[in-house]
């Protein structure tokens, strides 16, 4: 296995201090095209799938059976609009995925210290399994993230350190600690991916290895979203499926980028300053660091962006209530996007939807 720059081809042997390239632009991974697709279907966790990870079949997992979530029709005997509860991953959202691959890479490697920054639950779901490696952890995470999301990093063992201003801000204070500690990043380091593509695998099975129409998804730096698309297109190239969903996005509407540059059809995604605070404050990403990458998985996967505001956030947050499933904020948004694409045409009258709920709303529990 190698790593490969995104922009500029240079190719880089695997290595604990490396993330990105040298010119700045993040990797991704060189696979072996002879790999071939099987499941375990004895695991019951995503390491069903592990013959389709980049490394060694033998290397012991560091895991707490995550993955293989529910998948359930939004409405009762409705089975146009499924929902996928990813939320019920051990640490309470979907980052675990990421995490145990990355951690179980990274512990092959034999590093024992790490850093990452998070606005809460890639936080949460990096300490959880440093702590089960045996890894010493250090999280950054913004001032301003939920009480309850930094009380489970620090239950955990991790180390925490609070940056003031927003987001981007966080990502630049790790980023001088990651000169000399092992950057366990979920938004830099392209093995994450290979634990969030799973989410594809799990839904090709529990629909019987049949697609559905589309897959909805919040997107900030979109490790979901390029997640579904390496996982759905591992699938249709090993001819397991016969066609890759149609992949849809949401951003709040005070940071989305790659909204607007999906709305004027730019060719580039650019910075956009966060206008306001947001409810969904765990997809605020001023500029999405896999940008380019993003862009070709909306040409490849025929995508679509919309955007949500607060009050619709919150009407999604009741509607899902309804329906006995307890939400963050920002796994709400799918239901005001739902409707949106209903109403641009996107999505038709009787199309299989599978839209994905991120996170428990355990870890914020004052929005109700």
């Amino acid at each position: 296995m190698q790593f490969l720059c995104t922009k500029c081809n240079t190719p880089y042997e695997a290595s604990p201090l490396r993330y990105q390239c040298d010119c700045g632009s993040p990797l991704s991974i060189r696979k072996d095209p002879s790999a071939r697709y099987s499941v375990d279907s004895m695991t019951q966790s995503l390491w069903r799938y592990r013959s389709t990870f980049p490394f060694s079949t033998n290397t012991p997992p560091i895991t707490l059976n995550e993955g293989i979530t529910p998948i359930t029709p939004l409405h009762p005997g409705d089975v146009s609009h499924y929902v996928k509860l990813d939320y019920l991953c051990p640490t309470g959202s979907y980052k675990d995925r990421g995490a145990s691959v990355l951690i179980t890479y990274l512990k092959s490697l034999g590093v024992t210290e790490i850093v990452e920054d998070s606005s809460g639950n890639a936080g949460a779901a990096i300490a959880a399994y440093a702590a089960r490696a045996g890894i010493r952890c250090t999280i950054y995470c913004p001032e301003s993230t939920s009480k309850s999301k930094l009380s489970q990093i620090s239950a955990y063992g991790a180390e925490l350190e609070l940056i003031p201003g927003n987001r981007m801000a966080t990502t630049e204070a790790v980023k001088k600690a990651a000169q000399n500690t092992c950057y366990a990043s979920h938004n830099w380091h392209p093995m994450f991916l290979e634990g969030t593509k799973t989410i594809a695998y799990e839904i090709i099975e529990q629909f019987n290895g049949s697609s559905p129409m589309h897959v909805i998804c919040p997107v900030g730096f979109g490790s979901i979203y390029l997640g579904l698309y390496i996982g759905f297109k591992e699938l249709y190239d090993a001819g397991i499926i016969e066609r890759v969903p149609r992949l849809l996005g949401v951003q709040p509407e005070t940071c989305c980028p790659i909204y607007n540059a999906y709305r004027d059809k730019t060719p580039t995604i650019t910075r956009m300053s966060q206008t306001a605070s947001t409810l969904a404050e765990g997809i605020t990403a001023e500029l999405p660091i896999r940008a380019p990458q993003i862009l070709d998985t909306i040409c490849y996967a025929n995508g679509a962006f919309t955007t949500v505001n607060d009050t619709d956030i919150k009407a999604g947050l009741k509607k899902l209530a309804e329906k006995g499933i307890y939400v963050e904020p920002t796994s709400a948004v799918i239901i005001k996007a739902y409707q949106k694409f209903q109403q641009e045409g996107i999505i038709n009258s009787g199309d299989t939807t599978v839209s994905i709920l991120t996170g428990s709303g355990l870890k914020a529990t004052t929005y109700f």
